[in-house]
């Protein structure tokens, strides 16, 4: 059984380096990126399930005690308070969050990746 030659590679083009070398340089900080998103993620998801679970707990709460003639909630009231904040805080939360958790970072579209597979991880 004979080996066959290996066939030198091409030689490259002076001052052009291969596709593989240039992402063989931004492989550190693509893995780095997409680990720190991907751990922001799965932390951004569990901090909104305990927010989510803490605000369950306080409406039947307000509902226990109103149940019981203990306190009168005008809801109405309180969703008039409310809507505009809500509003405001979904148009501009979302891009306030991205410009801080990617401020300064090189590698921030690896990042963004990392975070998006973070946030629908089933961990």
């Amino acid at each position: 059984m004979t080996i066959p030659p290996v066939t030198p590679p091409a030689p490259a083009l002076p001052g052009v380096s291969s596709l593989s070398d240039t992402l063989r340089a931004m492989l550190p900080d693509l893995s780095v990126g997409a680990l720190l998103g991907f751990a922001t993620g799965v932390a951004l998801r569990h901090i909104g399930r305990v927010v989510l679970i803490v605000l369950g707990v306080l409406f039947i709460t307000l509902q226990l005690l109103s149940y019981f003639d203990l306190i009168t909630v005008n809801w109405l009231r309180v969703q008039a308070l409310s809507e505009p904040w809500l509003r405001q805080g979904s148009e501009q939360g979302g891009a306030w969050l991205t410009r801080v958790l990617t401020a300064n970072l090189p590698f921030a579209g690896a990042f963004t990746a990392g975070l998006l597979l973070g946030l629908r991880a089933r961990v």
